[in-house]
Formats: structure tokens, sequence, C-alpha cells
């Protein structure tokens, strides 16, 4: 049995060897590194790959006995998941924004990308300017300066729940 025989097994298997490693080895690899580091945006790519990654797995086991009788599923399916997986072709983020996202928004505006982040609001400058901005952008300036003259009038105890969600609203 030479290098020869070796090589047209392997050839042959691809799709089961490579399939594997790209569809869970690496992902899982790139979700680890994504959650210790502290930007959002690969975050973002790999709870992405996850769902589509469910969707993949529970279609297959649905359509598991018509999908014998296609012969190139295997490597259509590797395919598709180097293409969801690989950062060069965001294919994740595509699927995402154009065929799941809207079957489960119901064609709302909503921003998928943006997290409020509850804890630790006051870290960064940029953050509590960039929700001033935006709240004088959706309300005006009037609001806003009615907002911050109401916040300097009332101390923290006679404060409404209202006064407060509309304080927390602006930083979130």
């Amino acid at each position: 049995m030479g290098s020869g025989s070796f090589l047209k097994v392997v050839a042959k298997n691809f799709d089961v060897l490579a399939g594997p490693v790209v569809t869970l080895v690496y992902p899982l690899y790139a979700s680890v590194k994504a959650i210790e580091t502290k930007s959002s945006a690969d975050d973002q790519q790999w709870l992405t790959y996850w769902v589509l990654y469910s969707f993949m797995t529970l279609f297959e086991l649905t359509f598991a006995k018509v999908l014998e009788w296609i012969p190139i599923w295997s490597y259509a399916k590797l395919m598709f998941s180097c293409w969801l997986v690989l950062p060069y072709f965001n294919g994740a983020a595509y699927v995402y924004q154009n065929f799941v996202r809207p079957l489960f928004v119901n064609h709302q505006t909503v921003n998928i990308w943006y997290i409020p982040r509850k804890e630790d609001i006051f870290s960064r400058p940029d953050d509590i300017l960039s929700a001033a901005k935006r709240y004088i952008e959706e309300n005006g300036p009037k609001a806003f300066e009615k907002l911050i003259s109401k916040s300097e009038r009332a101390p923290k105890a006679r404060r409404t729940i209202l006064e407060e969600e509309e304080l927390s609203h602006m930083f979130l």
C-alpha cells in the first residue's frame, strides 16, 4: 500500500475529513478567541455563524433521507460552510442579514448589531457623547435640554421612575 493509494483515500474522503475542521474546530477556536477580546465585531460574527450552523444542522436532520440521494451534498455543504466561516467572504453576516433576520424581525427596522451595555457605561466618554448625539437627533435639542434641566433640578431621591427611564434610555 503506497502513498498513492493513501492520497486517493484522502481525496475521496476529503469532505469527511475537512468538514468537522471547517464547521466545528475552527469556529470553536475562533469563538473562544472572540470571547477573550474586547471587540464585539468578532463576537457578532461567531454568534451569527453558530445560529446559521444550527439552522444548517436542523435542515440536515429534517431532510436526511432526501440528502442521501444527492451525491454532492457533502461537498456543497463543505463549500457553503467555508463561505460562512472565512472572514474574507463574511458569508455568515450576509446570510443572516438577508435571509434569517427578515424572518424573525418581521420587517421592523432594528439594528441587530447594537447590544446595549448596562455595566460601566461611563468607562468611555465617547459612549456618553454618542448617546447624547443620538438622543438629540431622535428627539431634538429642546427635548435634550429639558431632560438635562430635569436631571439637574431634581435630587436623585426625588426623580420619578419615568425620568430615570428617560435618562437610562438615553445612554443605552
